[in-house]
């Protein structure tokens, strides 16, 4: 498309604005599904990977009573996420056996290959997606937009990129992760920001944390600039406890029905754990104190279910990391074994590089809390958390790229320079993925769902417009055309080399190790441009005026 097209007014921003559109309903339609046959763990026993496991939830939540949710066969797709998930599985579960029963009838339902349910299934990620993230999209674009005097076809252009975002698309309609009801939440949160509601801004990062765990990924930046604006510029008491109260309340609130549950099963008779046959056993953290408890209490079964959630969503058992994913462990896995360290020794490693990488942000929100910058904070922490964290998968790579996504509808975020840097995050990003989306047969929708994606934005390799550096050329600017064009010339052979070449003899995972070093480096560079634009955008550092009028004229 190229960059004539992107500027503030004109025919060119009419139409670039038509084409995007034009994509918006063309591209709209892969959500319907991505692919028509395929999903995660399509016909792959024994375990029928994520499709099965969200089917799974549906089952258990509406089958079993609530004690018991969180401790039935954990060996078969047992429940790992907070409170939210479950009772959104459990709505999506009732609706479901209106339809058909037999879809989530317990233990004989396992592994379902009904084309029906397939349709279901689908549905409801769709439908999700389209009462959660897509509104919240538009409220946060419209609210940036306007705050910042952006005008609406590029605000239009904004928002078609972050509803387009490849990743996000070939990620939860296809491996059923409901990612987009966690963002969405996330964005209504940043959006009652931009609007100064505070408190209301609190609930929905609430429900994101009680959704999913990894909205931690943007706890720390989003504490510092609530703790921020209740003392600068000067102390406000009254806005301090009330966003202390309505989070707490909103904690309560959502875990009230996992705890009742769990008191009303006990009266009943009920037992969390039928499999023990009515004997007591250790709590699943604070084992060695578990001897202190009466099991008899009353109290016991909030305890029991407030343990045993603790310990299914953050399972830090599991080591280090599982699978190759493109952070900084497994990359440095590739020269140092990690595995022969003391698993605490690894823990408090993770921890500590983590609170390294996430404090200045944190510092410079907490410092300067503009609403503005709020973007390049929650960016910046993710990814510091993605390369750093315990337990990172793939797809945690949508956090850190969600945020960053989000500049485009801030301003100059269509210029030159930020249209570089959030598609080259998104098209690494996509790109990291791509040995887990080539498991389930998404080679095509991958290359369509790229290339639809770097046009929109007139991005390599569609075009390199971006790159052209007119007027006065500066340090930076050929940095990062520098930097772009090798990663993108890295990627291109990686593809090449993985679609003709077999990986040698005794090496099987040679690609993917390769893909998840380039990445972690690549990630690694998009940290640290989100930390210095988060440093110039909050003023602390002074740019020259032939830069800004540069950025306003790109």
């Amino acid at each position: 498309m190229g960059d004539s097209a992107i500027n503030s007014n004109g025919r060119g921003s009419f139409q670039m604005g038509r084409r995007s559109l034009g994509l918006f309903r063309y591209v709209s339609q892969c959500r319907k599904p991505v692919h028509a046959n395929i999903f995660s763990g399509y016909q792959n026993p024994p375990m029928h990977g994520d499709y099965e496991a969200q089917r799974h939830w549906m089952e258990i939540t509406t089958q079993l009573p609530i004690s018991q949710w969180y401790f039935h066969d954990l060996e078969w797709w047992g429940l790992d996420y907070p409170p939210l998930t479950a009772y959104h599985s459990w709505v999506l579960g009732k609706v479901g056996e209106l339809i058909d029963p037999s879809w989530f009838a317990l233990h004989t339902s396992r592994g379902l290959d009904d084309p029906a349910l397939k349709i279901f299934m689908r549905a409801t990620v769709i439908v999700s997606e389209y009462l959660v993230y897509i509104p919240a999209a538009v409220i946060f674009v419209r609210r940036l937009s306007k705050l910042q005097g952006i005008n609406s076809w590029n605000a239009s252009i904004a928002l078609t990129a972050i509803l387009l975002q490849p990743g996000t698309i070939l990620i939860d309609h296809v491996h059923f992760q409901y990612n987009t009801v966690m963002l969405g939440l996330v964005l209504a949160s940043m959006s009652s920001i931009l609007a100064g509601r505070f408190m209301w801004s609190c609930v929905f990062f609430v429900l994101a944390l009680g959704f999913k765990q990894m909205a931690l990924y943007y706890a720390p930046a989003m504490f510092a600039y609530l703790l921020g604006v209740c003392l600068f510029p000067r102390i406000n008491i009254p806005r301090f406890l009330g966003i202390a109260v309505v989070t707490l309340a909103s904690f309560v609130i959502l875990l009230l029905p996992m705890l009742l549950g769990g008191l009303y099963d006990s009266y009943r008779g009920i037992d969390a754990r039928p499999e023990l046959d009515g004997y007591f056993a250790p709590l699943p953290i604070f084992t060695q104190y578990s001897f202190m408890i009466n099991y008899k209490a009353w109290y016991y079964p909030l305890i029991q279910q407030m343990a045993q959630i603790t310990h299914r969503v953050f399972p830090f058992a599991r080591g280090l990391f599982e699978d190759k994913v493109a952070n900084f462990w497994c990359a440095l896995n590739v020269v140092i074994k990690l595995r022969q360290y003391p698993q605490e020794l690894l823990q408090r490693a993770s921890l500590l590089a983590t609170l390294a990488a996430i404090s200045p942000a944190c510092l410079i929100i907490f410092a300067k809390p503009k609403k503005e910058v709020l973007p390049l904070a929650l960016s910046t922490t993710a990814w510091a958390f993605f390369l750093f964290s315990f337990q990172v998968h793939e797809k945690s790579v949508l956090l850190p790229l969600m945020p960053m996504t989000a500049l485009l509808a801030g301003n100059h975020g269509l210029s030159k320079n930020t249209r570089a840097w959030v598609g080259f995050a998104n098209l690494l990003g996509v790109w990291t993925m791509f040995p887990l989306l080539s498991r389930v047969d998404l080679r095509i929708p991958y290359f369509v769902l790229s290339l639809l994606w770097a046009f929109l934005l007139g991005l390599p390799p569609t075009s390199f417009a971006v790159y052209n550096q007119e007027g006065n050329p500066t340090w930076a600017g050929f940095a990062t055309t520098s930097i772009h064009t090798i990663f993108y010339l890295l990627m291109g052979a990686w593809q090449a080399a993985e679609f003709f070449l077999s990986p040698p003899q005794g090496k099987p995972d040679l690609w993917v190790v390769i893909n998840a070093g380039i990445g972690a480096v690549g990630f690694g560079i998009c940290y640290l441009w989100c930390l210095w634009s988060l440093v110039v955008e909050s003023g602390l550092v002074e740019v020259s005026k032939s830069e800004k009028r540069k950025a306003k004229s790109q």
